[in-house]
């Protein structure tokens, strides 16, 4: 479902942006120096489901990873998502535990 949809990265409106039938799924972020917070997880209904999130997440999670950035996330869904999945817990900064 997410593989067939491109990841775009909307620096205007500072938020991570997925398209599907469409409707349209978002994190919004803020950056700051070599970190970025995570506020907000925006699902629609139509594609609510586990799944979906997690690819979403894990998607977000790698371009993250690419530019080499430390997470920090505020939102209790994406807390969530870190704590179940060990390997994104080594982007969280020195000092920050979920």
């Amino acid at each position: 479902m997410v593989e067939a949809a491109e990841l775009i990265d909307n620096d205007f409106l500072r938020q991570f942006e997925i398209k599907i039938d469409n409707n349209l799924a978002k994190i919004e972020y803020s950056l700051q120096e070599r970190k970025i917070f995570l506020t907000k997880l925006i699902i629609p209904e139509s594609i609510k489901n586990e799944g979906f999130k997690k690819e979403f997440l894990a998607l977000v999670f790698e371009q993250i990873g690419e530019r080499n950035l430390s997470v920090v996330p505020t939102s209790p869904e994406i807390a969530k998502f870190v704590r179940s999945n060990r390997k994104y817990k080594r982007m969280l900064p020195v000092g920050v535990r979920i």
